[in-house]
C-alpha cells in the first residue's frame, strides 16, 4: 500500500521564485504535450516522447528528466479520459523522481529547478520522520496558499490481517458522524458548532460577491477542509484502534450509488458538507496498516430492523434519532440500532448481547 507524506519546504525568497518559475514552465510544457497528444490521438508515453521531447527541451528549457516527467504526467492523465483535451493549471503539481530530487538527511532536500539545483531546508514532524526510511516512489512539488510542499509517496507495509472473532459495526450519519455497535457516538457539540458557523459565514460571503468576500471564501474553504480532515483522522483512528484491540473486523454500509434520494431533504446540505467519502478512505487505509479487515454490507433496512425481535418496518424509524419497534416495543437511538444491524450483517457474527444493554449507554466523543 502507498502512503503520501506532506513535507513542508522552507525556501528563501529567491528559491521560492525559482520553484515557482519551474512549476509554471513545467505546466506550460504539459499543456503543449497535451495539445499534441489530443490532436494526433497519441496517448502512449513512448510515442508521445518521440513526438514532443526535443521541443520541450529546446522551447521550455526543461532538463532531460524533467521533460520525461512532463510527458509521463500527460500520458497518465489520458489513461483515465480521452474524450476531451486535458489542460494543466500554472500551479499544478510537478512530478519529481530520484534523478531530479534527492534527500540530504532529514533537514534538507536537493531539488532541480530551471536555474539549477536548489538545496532547500524542510520542516518535518515526528510522524513523517518515522516513515521516510521507507522506499520513496515519487515526490510531487505542490503549492498551497503560497507555501511549497513535497507530497512524498512511500511504501506503507500492511500488517497480516488477524482472524476476527467478532465485528464492530459502524453507522455513518448526519447528526452523529459515526456510531459504533458498542454504543460510542463519534461527534459532539464542537463539531456541530463549527459546521453551522462555517455554513452561516459562507452564505453571507456568497451573497456579497465582492472581491474581498471571494478571498475570504477561499481562506474559509481551506480552514473547513483542514477541520474535516482532522476530525475524520480522529474518528477513523479511534475506530480502527478499538477493532484492533478487541480482535474484530469493521463493518460499514456499502453506500455505492447512494445519493440525495436516501437523505432527508432538510438534511441534504448538512450531509454534503461533511467528507464522508474521506472518512471511509481513512478507515480503509488505517485498517489495512493495522491488519484489521473491513467488510461492506448491504445497507437495506439497517435502520428499520429491530435488533430485539427482527421486525422490519419503515414505521420503526420514528424520527432521525429515535427507533421504536412497532411489534415488541424496543426503543433506542436510531443510529445505534443501525450500527448493531450492520455488525450482524457482516460475515463474522458478533457475540450475542441483549440490545437492551445498549439503551442509554452511548458514550459521546467530542472534538474541541
Amino acid at each position: 500500500m502507498k502512503q503520501t507524506l506532506m513535507i513542508k519546504l522552507a525556501p528563501t525568497k529567491e528559491q521560492h521564485q525559482a520553484l515557482l518559475e519551474t512549476m509554471e514552465r513545467f505546466n506550460e510544457a504539459c499543456n503543449y504535450a497535451s495539445g499534441k497528444a489530443f490532436e494526433t490521438q497519441t496517448f502512449g508515453q513512448y510515442y508521445l516522447h518521440h513526438m514532443v521531447y526535443r521541443y520541450l527541451r529546446e522551447h521550455y528549457g526543461l532538463s532531460a528528466q524533467m521533460a520525461v516527467r512532463a510527458i509521463a504526467k500527460v500520458s497518465e492523465s489520458y489513461q483515465v479520459d480521452r474524450k476531451a483535451m486535458h489542460s494543466f493549471k500554472p500551479h499544478s503539481a510537478v512530478v519529481y523522481d530520484q534523478r531530479i530530487l534527492s534527500w540530504k538527511g532529514l533537514d534538507k532536500v536537493s531539488i532541480l529547478a530551471l536555474k539549477g539545483r536548489q538545496i532547500i531546508p524542510i520542516r518535518i514532524g515526528s510522524y513523517q520522520e518515522a516513515r521516510l526510511d521507507r522506499k520513496i516512489r515519487q515526490s510531487d512539488l505542490v503549492l498551497s496558499d503560497g507555501i511549497f510542499y513535497l507530497a512524498v509517496v512511500v511504501d506503507a507495509p500492511e500488517a497480516t490481517p488477524d482472524d476476527p472473532i467478532g465485528t464492530l459495526g459502524v453507522d455513518l450519519g448526519v447528526v452523529h458522524l459515526a456510531v459504533d455497535s458498542e454504543g460510542e457516538f463519534y461527534s459532539g457539540e464542537a463539531v456541530d458548532k463549527v459546521r453551522e458557523s462555517i455554513d452561516i459565514l459562507k452564505s453571507s460571503l456568497q451573497s456579497k460577491g465582492t472581491k474581498s468576500a471571494k478571498r475570504h471564501l477561499r481562506k474559509l474553504s481551506g480552514r473547513e477542509s483542514r477541520f474535516r480532515r482532522s476530525v475524520n483522522h480522529v474518528i477513523s483512528k479511534r475506530l480502527v484502534s478499538k477493532a484492533k484491540d478487541t480482535h474484530r473486523q469493521i463493518a460499514l454500509e456499502d453506500l455505492k450509488g447512494i445519493g440525495d434520494s436516501t437523505v432527508r431533504h432538510s438534511q441534504r446540505r448538512r450531509h454534503k458538507s461533511w467528507a464522508f467519502f474521506q472518512l471511509r478512505q481513512f478507515i480503509d487505509y488505517k485498517a489495512a496498516v493495522a491488519g484489521v479487515l473491513v467488510a461492506l454490507v448491504d445497507p437495506r433496512n439497517t435502520s428499520r430492523t429491530c435488533p430485539q425481535c427482527g421486525f422490519v418496518s419503515k414505521s420503526n424509524r420514528k424520527s432521525q434519532s429515535l427507533f421504536s419497534c412497532q411489534q415488541c416495543g424496543f426503543t433506542s437511538n436510531a443510529d445505534l440500532v443501525g450500527a448493531i444491524n450492520i455488525s450482524r450483517k457482516a460475515p463474522v457474527n458478533e457475540p450475542i448481547v441483549s440490545p437492551h444493554l445498549w439503551v442509554g449507554q452511548g458514550q459521546a466523543v467530542c472534538f474541541s
